[in-house]
C-alpha cells in the first residue's frame, strides 16, 4: 500500500494509459463478436429459406433486421 502511494506519481499515468489500451481492445473484441453473430445468423436465415422452413416475406423482413445491425456497426466503426 505505501509502495504504491509512493510510485504513484510515475506509475499513476502508466496504469491508467494500459487500463485505457484494455478498455479499448475489449471494446474492438466485443464489436467483432456482433459482427460475428450477426453474419453466422444471416447465413442460417439463408439456409432456413433455402430449406423452405420460413416464407419469402418473414426472410426478407429478418434478413432486412439483420442488414441494418451490420450497417449500424459499420458506421459505429467509421466514427
Amino acid at each position: 500500500m505505501l509502495l504504491d502511494i509512493l510510485t504513484f506519481p510515475l506509475l499513476g499515468p502508466i496504469k491508467g494509459v494500459a487500463w485505457i489500451g484494455e478498455q479499448i481492445l475489449d471494446r474492438a473484441d466485443f464489436q467483432q463478436n456482433d459482427r460475428e453473430s450477426l453474419e453466422k445468423q444471416l447465413l442460417a436465415l439463408q439456409l432456413s429459406f433455402d430449406l423452405g422452413d420460413i416464407s419469402e416475406e418473414d426472410f426478407e423482413t429478418q434478413e432486412e433486421e439483420i442488414l441494418l445491425a451490420l450497417q449500424a456497426l459499420e458506421t459505429e466503426d467509421d466514427r
